[in-house]
């Protein structure tokens, strides 16, 4: 069995490396968002002009790269969806939602400081990890049926 997984979040840490590396052996294929910030910042005025307003920079940016991730979301077989310690994700809190409401199996990963705030993304999980080593198991263990050892 092929599993597709939609990496989402935050992308300031090394957090997709560590779960591809981990999970290399396994029968997955790994689908996400453009995490270069600049260039999914500013695609929207780049391919289709500029913009003055900033609100309109933004929105045509946020409505290019919806195509990507409604298409990727919709997509996948399981969500994993990252919040980091330094930035609100407001984006990685949408997409779990989305996630969640097309009925797709959602892992949240996030430290123990965001529990409280995502209380009700992690009640719509399947599982709520705080490493994405354990990730990696909970993949192993669904591929595979083996603990980790």
């Amino acid at each position: 069995m092929t599993l597709t997984v939609y990496l989402s979040g935050e992308i300031h840490t090394d957090w997709r490396e560590r779960i591809k590396d981990g999970a290399a052996d396994l029968d997955v294929v790994f689908t996400g968002p453009v995490t270069d910030h600049a260039a999914s910042d500013d695609c929207g005025v780049t391919i289709l002009g500029a913009e003055p307003d900033k609100f309109w920079h933004d929105n045509k940016g946020a409505r290019l790269n919806a195509i990507r991730t409604r298409r990727g979301l919709e997509k996948a077989d399981v969500v994993v969806v990252r919040f980091g310690e330094k930035y609100k994700q407001w984006n990685a809190a949408f997409d779990a939602g989305y996630a969640a409401a097309l009925g797709k199996s959602l892992i949240v990963l996030h430290g123990a400081e965001h529990q409280h705030a995502l209380k009700e993304v992690d009640a719509a999980a399947m599982a709520t990890a705080e490493h994405p080593e354990q990730v990696v198991q909970i993949l192993r263990y669904v591929l595979t049926g083996t603990l980790p050892g």
